[in-house]
């Protein structure tokens, strides 16, 4: 290449580079909430339900939201995605009488755990200090990392692995 035409390749290459970086800069939420996602469709193999706890051997892991959905299309690249010899299926409640038939149940800014979920093996999940849930979500220097209420988790029948408790920022241990 001449003179020029290395000039002109380099404005591209600049001009490409400052776009990827204007978006990654202003796209933190978005990466946040494609994290958190990704941590959703991840938690499966790492939760113990006690047994009858799904309708068939085969049938699908319940991923569900209830109430305001940060993820929007992000969660549904884990739909069909196979864990565990099951299948995720994602369903947006849009009433709390429905969270009964999730395995994993997140609750939106706004919500509070369903009375119907207080006897149910469903491991709850926010990101916000108002909700009690069995892992909340938490930002910690720019990483989403999270925080788990094994406590709550065993009162609703479920085992959390030792190598998710072993990841977590930190353990509420409770009484069982």
């Amino acid at each position: 290449m001449t003179g020029p035409a290395v000039r002109a390749w380099r404005a591209v290459a600049g001009a490409i580079a400052l776009s990827v970086f204007t978006c990654s800069a202003t796209a933190q939420p978005n990466l946040e909430y494609a994290v958190k996602a990704e941590y959703l469709a991840k938690l499966p193999p790492f939760i113990d339900w006690p047994p009858g706890s799904f309708d068939a051997p085969d049938a699908p892991i319940n991923l569900c939201l209830l109430g305001s959905d940060p993820f929007g299309a992000q969660l549904n690249r884990a739909a069909g995605a196979e864990v565990m010899s099951r299948v995720i299926a994602v369903r947006r409640l849009p009433s709390p009488d429905l969270a009964g038939a999730c395995h994993i149940l997140y609750l939106g800014s706004g919500q509070t755990l369903p009375e119907a979920l207080s006897n149910r093996p469903v491991l709850t999940v926010s990101d916000s200090e108002a909700i009690p849930a069995m892992i909340q979500f938490v930002v910690r220097q720019n990483h989403v990392r999270f925080v788990i209420d094994e406590g709550a988790a065993r009162r609703a029948g479920l085992h959390i692995s030792a190598k998710l408790l072993a990841l977590a920022l930190s353990v509420k241990r409770g009484p069982p």
